[in-house]
């Protein structure tokens, strides 16, 4: 018999896992009924039919833990809303430590997931074998345990969600394939199926490890690729305690629970393999792929020694189910940068059963509030490159994340496979330096510079790394010298028509109406005043401008400019990123320096802090840009691709006199910090606004026609502000800081490091860090006060200021 399929929905939901049915119900629950949730074989036949059914709260950022908290309120509720059980049963785990690096990794995920008010003790062997009297205790140095995780049925929960979204009036409709999506615009439209078309104003993509072939449909990038992804279950164990805390072992590679009188080994080991790089072949669902002893033997022997009750335990499922993961080890949850109205839920890496329930309320809200309630810059789908959907390339960089998953999780770790995609006109150049190289959205990056002597390679620490020492030289040589950053893989948007400097001001907080050779530093807002993009814009002509972005950030910074273009308006926009060069000159000497290379006056009257200028330079010309990201007199060097070479060997060349170095991005980030220069994606995203986030300066309130953003902007002025972005130095020069660190004021947590590096300048671990007041308070409030941050474990005594520390009132870079 054929579906019967309503003709349009307000939402309409693809893929029955539970993701989908998670988005689907709690829309229905917020009064969003008019819902269709389309399956193409039945409910949980993808992937989610074989999850394991852990659920685990330690996730590694911020936003993300608090998906799972919201899980946990589905798996803690949702059966007394339905009258149909999850299976959750609340067991504890415990992340074993088996080595020094791994005890210090979990003191500092301890201390970062109490900012999300997640229960975790750091608990000595003897406890730990009190709690699991099954493992073995050589090696062992105690574990991380989590008392309120658990464990439940993906398939009942499931089910669960979807009975409560049809109860509420949502239709759920089982073996109909989606087979394209309809749009005008940049907007979605509906959905065509084998079954006929629905109209829609929403359309999500729940399509699990097919997100990559279904987003295609859409012309929207969702890089995935499935792996093969092995548990084992053994035969009953005769006399086994059941309920068990879940026993997560990193350097084991494996995690083990019981499950009906027997135990489940599951493996996130390395060397894992691609399966289906072609494209997911269409079946009947419930796909499992063939047993691979010889691979993963090893790994289970490893186990056994570990909980050696294994060893006589008979094997009753060898399992191999396919998984999705994707290239950063980061899910992909939100709004298509470039179709409006497109969310993705895709790319769970693994922990789409325990991410699912709280990723559907999170779109739910999403979807019918405009905006997201947690903020997720992580999980953007802005921050996808194009050359991440590659088979070839997918095939190579997401085993390597199975690879890692397990690892010890390191700050300032570099993925190693896939590498040297794309190099900046200077690559050669910055490596014959001494350039250790990392990489960002595919470019390789120097990140700091290896004397001659000293090994070109990264030596992992929780402690002061291997090149701590000579990024602090690089630091040094831009406070008091000159130093060289090679800025090439910034984004570069060129914005050109008559209508240019109307887009791009009603775009703009601040007014980019200014002389040609003006630059202005602005903030893109949403409609509900987050800022979606923190950017320069250059007037080159008086219909011509330039736009810089982040390497990270300029996909949707593009994408969000062309969504502002009208019908109406005379105006393109381009990306030009891979046509120049950029050069980052600063310090005290960098006026003397490129002075001696150039017949252009540079002097202050001649070229003030704030324009941009053609400049000759050696035998060729650049465009030079009077600005700063490190809180030092610079210029910001514009080349043509092909003249880049000739212009860094010509201020090598004459650099000597002048101290000049190399000098890489750790030490741009230090420096930065210093001077509490913001960065999208770590210190400011759509959930903050310019107010909170001490960018108030550069709105301009009464500009003609206002911004995008504006009335909701206002409507906060006029509340006040109870956060703000708040700058720390820790009084310790030894503890370093990396992310997420809890904040206290006066004995009262209320806040977060988002950010931070060592401030060799100040002295010691700099960090900005949002902090809330109970309401809303002066200004002052948030200098003031005793201010301490938890570094794994231990809580250190910091200064605070609204103010950079580092020459507050901004005079040096104007000198």
């Amino acid at each position: 018999m054929a579906k019967q399929l309503p003709t349009r929905a307000q939402v309409v939901i693809v893929g029955g896992g539970i993701i989908g049915a998670s988005t689907a119900y709690h829309l229905a629950r917020r009064g969003w009924t008019d819902v269709v949730l389309l399956e193409r074989n039945t409910l949980t036949s993808g992937t989610t039919w074989h999850a394991a059914g852990l659920v685990t709260q330690a996730r590694g950022t911020w936003g993300t833990r608090e998906i799972v908290q919201r899980s946990m309120e589905v798996f803690q509720d949702l059966e007394k809303d339905t009258g149909f059980s999850t299976g959750f049963v609340r067991t504890g785990t415990m992340n074993l430590a088996t080595s020094p690096d791994r005890l210090v990794e979990l003191q500092h995920l301890a201390t970062a997931v109490s900012g999300n008010g997640i229960e975790a003790e750091l608990i000595d062997v003897e406890r730990t074998l009190e709690l699991h009297p099954l493992l073995n205790p050589e090696g062992l140095y105690g574990s991380l345990y989590f008392p309120k995780d658990g464990r439940g049925s993906a398939t009942d929960t499931t089910i669960s969600l979807a009975r409560g979204a049809t109860q509420r009036g949502a239709r759920v409709v089982e073996g109909v394939t989606v087979t394209g999506i309809t749009s005008s615009g940049h907007r979605v439209t509906g959905v065509r199926t084998t079954a006929g078309d629905i109209e829609a104003e929403y359309v999500v993509n729940a399509t699990g490890m097919w997100g990559r072939e279904f987003g295609a449909l859409a012309g929207v990038n969702v890089p995935l690729q499935a792996l093969a992804h092995y548990y084992i279950v053994t035969e009953a164990i005769e006399g086994l305690p059941r309920n068990l805390p879940t026993v997560k072992s990193g350097d084991e590679y494996s995690y083990v629970k019981d499950e009906a009188g027997a135990l489940m080994v599951g493996f996130f080991e390395p060397g894992s393999y691609a399966w289906a790089g072609d494209g997911i072949p269409d079946s009947k669902g419930y796909l499992q792929l063939s047993e691979d002893w010889d691979h993963l033997g090893p790994f289970y022997e490893r186990m056994i020694e570990r909980v050696p009750i294994l060893a006589d335990a008979g094997i009753r499922l060898h399992f191999c189910g396919p998984e999705s993961f994707t290239p950063d080890g980061q899910y992909h949850l939100g709004e298509a940068p470039g179709l409006t109205n497109y969310f993705v839920a895709a790319g769970f890496n693994s922990v789409g059963f325990l991410s699912g329930p709280g990723a559907g309320s999170v779109l739910a809200d999403w979807i019918v509030d405009g905006r997201s309630p947690v903020d997720l810059p992580e999980t953007d789908l802005g921050r996808v490159q194009r050359h991440e959907t590659n088979r070839r390339f997918l095939a190579e960089r997401v085993v390597e994340t199975l690879d890692l998953s397990y690892e010890v999780h390191w700050p300032f770790q570099q993925r190693t496979s896939a590498r040297r995609l794309r190099l900046s006109p200077l690559y050669e150049q910055t490596k014959v330096a001494g350039a250790v190289f990392g990489e960002l959205a595919g470019w390789e990056r120097a990140n700091w510079y290896a004397p001659e002597g000293v090994e070109r390679e990264y030596e992992y620490s929780f402690g002061r790394p291997n090149w701590f020492e000579h990024s602090a030289a690089e630091h040094k040589a831009i406070r008091e010298a000159v130093g060289m950053i090679d800025t090439s893989s910034f984004g570069k948007l060129l914005v050109q028509g008559r209508d240019a400097v109307r887009v791009l001001n009603r775009l703009s907080v601040n007014d980019v109406d200014t002389a040609v050779g003006r630059i202005t530093y602005t903030q893109w807002l949403d409609v509900n005043g987050g800022i979606v993009a923190d950017v320069t814009v250059t007037r080159l002509a008086e219909d011509e401008f330039l736009v810089l972005s982040g390497p990270a950030t300029v996909n949707r910074d593009l994408a969000h400019l062309r969504r502002q273009i009208g019908l109406d308006d005379f105006c393109t926009v381009a990306d030009v990123s891979g046509t120049m060069a950029m050069l980052a000159v600063m310090g005290p000497n960098s006026r003397d320096l490129l002075a001696s290379l150039t017949d252009s006056d540079l002097s202050n009257e001649a070229f003030p802090f704030g324009t941009s200028q053609e400049i000759d330079l050696g035998l060729t010309f650049v465009r030079a840009t009077r600005v700063t990201y490190v809180g030092e007199l610079g210029w910001e060097l514009l080349i043509p691709a092909e003249s880049a070479a000739h212009v860094w060997e010509t201020i090598v060349a004459a650099g000597e006199p002048h101290e000049l170095r190399p000098v890489g991005y750790h030490a741009m980030n230090s420096l930065r910090l210093e001077k509490g220069y913001r960065s999208w994606g770590h210190d400011i995203s759509a959930g903050d606004n310019p107010l909170e986030a001490g960018l108030g300066f550069a709105v301009r309130w009464d500009k003609p026609g206002g911004f995008v953003g504006q009335e909701a902007l206002e409507k906060r002025r006029a509340e006040g502000v109870s956060r703000r972005l708040v700058q720390l130095v820790l009084t310790d020069p030894e503890p370093l800081l990396f992310h997420d660190e809890p904040v206290f004021r006066d004995g009262l947590q209320v806040g977060r490091v988002v950010s931070a590096q060592f401030g060799h300048t100040l002295g010691g671990a700099v960090a900005l860090a949002w902090v809330e007041a109970p309401e809303v308070v002066p200004r002052g409030w948030f200098n003031e006060g005793q201010y301490e941050v938890e570094v794994a474990g231990n809580l250190v005594v910091a200064r605070a200021s609204l103010s950079p520390m580092y020459d507050p009132k901004s005079e040096r870079p104007k000198q």
